[in-house]
């Protein structure tokens, strides 16, 4: 699904056929699918209205206005019949059934960066509150939206909160300004608290292992930490200096080159083929000789949100690997091998990364830098991709396909759908 102004379409994933075209009442601002897809909303935040409509009955269609309450966010709950929708100053959360029609409140959100949180199965919803200048956590059962839990947590200015995959455990972090790490049961119990250092900036990032074995913090100190899930203590600790020093790491190095013209086939005015490849310049991955230095970047004290510290995390679908993004080096990305917490690879770019993920079924790693090429890793090596195209194609952000046999390519006024080939077994 891709939204243009008030119009949605809808493709097919395979073909890119266009089959259904919907009109909005506004100009849509964001889409998503509910967990079966047989439903989208579209919601339109300036006029505090969600549209939702059907595949399955193109003619039926749905729409919800939040009225003087006003809209600043949207979802699907995960059994894809009911909508939450958040209203402004976070006055609170209303819960929409397709169903029955019938309306629920949930009063007191916090406003944070990711203040609600759906177990994987769907079965329970964890929302953060805030009432009488403290942090509170609330656990919902989703079929019913009955309070299940609530409780108050041991934290100054609570900044998210995030399911284990197993669904058992909650972890909740809290603002930068003190490093608190809070584990809790699903009956709202303090399993552990962790604290690595005190005064400076905590922490950034955070990420479960698909497994729920390990969770892993990133930190202002440019450093992850793994914590286990037995006894929640740390086992280790990953540096990320600027220079890679270790033999046994591999370091990718982007080399960009101008390619070679054959002066014979030249004529005036050039192909079009010809001419993109004047002035169009080939990439391609050559391995450094360690030890390899790498572009570091000293932040800017005296401002807000400084680019310091691990900002990004992600395990890979098979628990081996952890790729990482520390802000101060922001053309590198570090691949750590989990079974042995050890520094594996380091892909060196050219260019700022803007994001990777993993493929959801193997171990491999796409990366874009906002470049028009797409850098593919796994453990049989590194590829570079040119997107082909007119224009500048810049990549902003990646979505892999859930089969990972093609993927998503965004900038920020087109879309593009990578489709990649399996090995024959």
């Amino acid at each position: 699904a891709s939204c243009i102004q008030h119009r949605l379409v809808i493709r097919d994933a395979s073909s890119l056929q266009i089959l259904q075209l919907y009109t909005c009442l506004d100009q849509i601002q964001y889409i998503e699918w509910s967990s079966d897809s047989l439903f989208i909303l579209c919601a339109m935040y300036k006029r505090g209205i969600v549209q939702v409509w059907s595949l399955e009955q193109p003619d039926w269609h749905c729409k919800i206005d939040e009225g003087s309450a006003g809209l600043v966010a949207s979802c699907w709950s995960p059994d894809g019949r009911h909508i939450l929708n958040t209203t402004e100053f976070h006055l609170r959360i209303t819960v929409w059934s397709l169903c029955t029609k019938s309306v629920s409140y949930i009063k007191y959100p916090k406003a944070c960066q990711q203040g609600m949180a759906f177990t994987k199965d769907g079965r329970y919803m964890a929302v953060a509150e805030r009432r009488d200048c403290k942090d509170f956590i609330s656990i919902f059962v989703c079929n019913n939206w009955q309070l299940l839990r609530h409780f108050d947590t041991e934290t100054q200015d609570l900044f998210g909160i995030e399911w284990a995959p197993n669904g058992c455990v909650l972890a909740a972090w809290d603002t930068c300004l003190e490093y608190k790490v809070l584990l809790y049961s699903l009956d709202g119990r303090l399993l552990s608290s962790y604290c690595a250092y005190e005064w400076p900036l905590g922490v950034k990032s955070i990420a479960w292992s698909p497994s729920s074995q390990f969770l892993a913090i990133g930190s202002f100190d440019e450093k992850v930490r793994i914590l286990n899930h037995v006894t929640w203590k740390k086992i280790t600790e990953l540096d990320h200096p600027a220079t890679i020093s270790s033999k046994k790491t591999i370091v990718y190095k982007e080399a960009e080159k101008s390619p070679t013209v054959d002066t014979e086939r030249l004529t005036f005015p050039p192909t079009r083929a010809l001419a993109s490849s004047l002035f169009s310049t080939q990439s391609k991955y050559e391995i450094s000789q360690v030890p390899v230095s790498l572009q570091y970047i000293k932040p800017v004290a005296d401002r807000a949100n400084p680019k310091v510290g691990v900002g990004m995390l992600a395990f890979s679908a098979d628990n081996c690997f952890l790729a990482t993004k520390n802000d101060n080096i922001p053309n590198a990305v570090w691949i750590w091998d989990i079974r042995k917490l050890k520094l594996s690879v380091v892909l060196e770019q050219l260019c700022t990364i803007q994001g990777f993920q993993w493929d959801p079924c193997q171990p491999r790693l796409a990366v874009c830098t906002g470049t028009s090429r797409v850098y593919l890793w796994s453990p049989a090596g590194c590829v570079v991709v040119q997107v082909p195209g007119e224009g500048d194609f810049q990549i902003t952000s990646i979505s892999w396909h859930s089969s990972g046999d093609s993927m998503l390519l965004l900038s920020k006024d087109h879309f593009c759908v990578c489709y990649l080939e399996r090995e024959e077994v």
